[in-house]
């Protein structure tokens, strides 16, 4: 048999045919935008250098990792534009909790890096697969017009590199993913990014651009369970993630990782949802979409509140900041965002506006029939049962890093990334008399919940806080991150002081 044969016949053994984009007589014309400038969070990578070879100048594409985005193109002109991804097999952080996961990459994270193109360029790839990879890669882009979207061209064994290229021939934001049998389980290890092929006029100038994809994924453990998790084929037929997540990691774009802008910036994101299997229902708490370029392409709505992005697809949407303050980024099919980690934040900085956002001006009592949350406390045999062969802290240094993971999945929503709360809704964390006083109200708070009035640093609340369902191990985590952040007195929670309180008032 041939070798040429032979490798066709292997190739076929390990791609399938990926997304192919139809073609029709749909106009590709896009929306008359003003001339683009860089973003000011566009990476500081170097400008695009240029040779001229031939009919075309040749340029090496600015890549960058999310959630930053490469400069406008700021070309009146068509290019050979080559693009370098390598793919990279490496255990990373799922949680800054303990839990991590075998990710597979382009580029070394996920997502991929974002490549930004023109209209009309060649885009020349070259992929490579690393030589301690365990199996073969390849990537399907969704911006081709070709058999696989370039899977069979780039289909890549361990330690070698493939080279091919294509025209981009209809603007807009696409996905590219990993195309290589068993497809799902590819892109369900972060094998997905976002390619921008920018409008022959270019896009309209804003002041902020961001790159973020959202994606699922599947462990062997639960939530949370620490250790290295290995991918679980069963749950992703299923589709039944124990995570979905922004750029691949719980808290990528949230606390001191949160994206940062200023009042009166109009911010544009790229969003694109990698899958392998749920459809986002992207909403930013507190804003509303100016303009959002439906599934990527060139039709623009207007006064958008939440725009569904499908699993292997994408949107931009803009905003303009009015007020300052924190801006929740969610999966808005909500225990996705508080439970599985598809929540980040945008804080914008800058003057307040009363007569656009006012803030609280009054508050009354309301009181009710009924309502309350309760939940069945457990006994001490159900808890070691809980708590049984899961992975411990072994100092306090380390039940603070797994308690603030915690923190941010779970409690950052009300109590904000500074531990301030919301005033008249939830109390403050931060030098919270309430707590230093007594960390057992916190620790009954967390296990039992909490209802009725309670005064804290010298205010009255009275709300109603749910019990979050924490083994002994997670509570003690997430106090000791309390008492030692936002400037309280410190300490650490043991794990055996929790169960004495499970169940009091």
């Amino acid at each position: 048999m041939k070798v040429r044969t032979l490798v066709v016949l292997i190739s076929s053994m390990f791609m399938v045919s990926a997304c192919m984009k139809p073609k029709g007589n749909e106009s590709n014309a896009s929306p008359a935008p003003a001339a683009s400038a860089p973003a000011p969070v566009a990476a500081s990578a170097a400008a695009e250098t240029e040779t001229q070879t031939g009919e075309l100048p040749v340029i090496d594409a600015v890549m960058t990792h999310a959630p930053e985005v490469p400069p406008p193109v700021n070309r009146n002109h068509a290019a050979r534009v080559k693009v370098n991804i390598e793919v990279q097999e490496k255990v990373m952080k799922m949680t800054d909790a303990g839990v991590e996961y075998k990710y597979w990459t382009f580029g070394g994270d996920v997502p991929g890096q974002m490549i930004r193109v023109r209209e009309g360029d060649e885009v020349e790839v070259h992929f490579s697969n690393r030589s301690d990879s365990t199996v073969p890669h390849n990537i399907d882009f969704h911006a081709v017009t070709g058999p696989g979207g370039g899977a069979a061209a780039s289909f890549t064994a361990p330690g070698h590199t493939s080279v091919f290229s294509f025209k981009a021939l209809q603007p807009g934001l696409y996905i590219y993913h990993c195309a290589t049998a068993p497809v799902g389980m590819h892109i369900a290890n972060g094998m997905y990014g976002l390619i921008l092929v920018e409008p022959k006029e270019g896009l309209p100038k804003v002041d902020r651009e961001f790159y973020v994809v959202q994606g699922d994924f599947y462990t062997k453990g639960k939530n949370s369970d620490s250790g290295l998790q290995p991918f679980d084929m069963e749950k992703a037929v299923r589709e039944e993630p124990e995570y979905v997540v922004f750029n691949g990691h719980v808290g990528a774009i949230a606390g001191d990782k949160a994206l940062k802008a200023k009042v009166g910036e109009t911010v544009r994101m790229y969003v694109g949802n990698g899958g392998p299997n749920l459809v986002s229902s992207f909403h930013v708490i507190g804003e509303i979409f100016d303009k959002v370029y439906v599934e990527g392409g060139d039709l623009i709505n207007k006064n958008v509140q939440t725009t569904i992005i499908p699993a292997g697809g994408a949107a931009i949407v803009e905003m303009k900041l009015d007020v300052p303050g924190s801006y929740t980024l969610v999966d808005h099919s909500i225990f996705r965002a508080f439970n599985k980690g598809a929540l980040g934040q945008l804080i914008a900085e800058g003057p307040e506006n009363k007569t656009i956002f006012s803030g609280k001006t009054q508050e009354e009592v309301y009181q009710t029939e009924g309502g309350m949350l309760q939940d069945q406390p457990l006994n001490a045999s159900d808890t070691a049962k809980v708590n049984a062969g899961a992975p411990k802290a072994g100092s306090k240094e380390e039940r603070i890093t797994a308690g603030k993971a915690l923190y941010e999945a779970n409690c950052i929503a009300c109590h904000g990334s500074e531990g301030k709360g919301v005033e008249g809704a939830f109390p403050p964390l931060a030098k919270s008399d309430y707590l230093n006083e007594d960390p057992k109200r916190g620790i009954r708070a967390v296990v039992n919940g909490l209802s009725g009035k309670i005064t804290v640093n010298g205010k009255e609340y009275n709300n109603v806080m749910p019990p979050l369902g924490f083994t002994d191990e997670k509570v003690a985590n997430v106090m000791t991150y309390v008492l030692n952040s936002f400037g309280n007195k410190g300490g650490e929670v043991k794990p055996e002081e929790i169960a004495a309180e499970r169940g009091k008032k």
